[in-house]
């Protein structure tokens, strides 16, 4: 674990969003981003971060929590990452928090700098 520390440390990572089940880190120079949770660290680009979020999201917690037939565990893979992830209800509502936290971070971000950039009209 601790070579896989270090491996990291030398990066500069940006924190996007966190919580206590984990944190979203945005890496400028790689062009890419690190998803902190479930006690790996998952690099992904944007798209398959973005796909990420759309597949977790589509898990029907309800149905997982209500239904007796239902499997306990969700796998959630995307297509073009080798990662995936084997969560159970509480982990898959975690997961959810943590992905729409980081996307509301980049929705702010963009609102910020469209304000303190955009040039007044007269």
């Amino acid at each position: 674990m601790a070579l896989i520390r270090t491996q990291f440390t030398s990066r500069k990572l940006e924190e996007v969003f966190s919580t206590s089940a984990g944190a979203v880190y945005q890496a400028d120079s790689e062009r890419c981003l690190y998803v902190d949770f479930a006690g790996k660290r998952t690099r992904l680009n944007f798209l398959c971060f973005l796909r990420l979020k759309t597949a977790v999201e589509k898990v029907d917690i309800e149905q997982m929590l209500l239904d007796a037939e239902a499997p306990d565990l969700e796998i959630i893979s995307i297509c073009a990452c080798e990662h995936c992830f084997v969560l159970d209800a509480t982990e898959i509502l975690a997961f959810r928090e943590l992905l729409q936290g980081a996307f509301v971070m980049f929705k702010l971000n963009h609102i910020i700098k469209d304000c303190l950039y955009r040039l007044p009209v007269s």
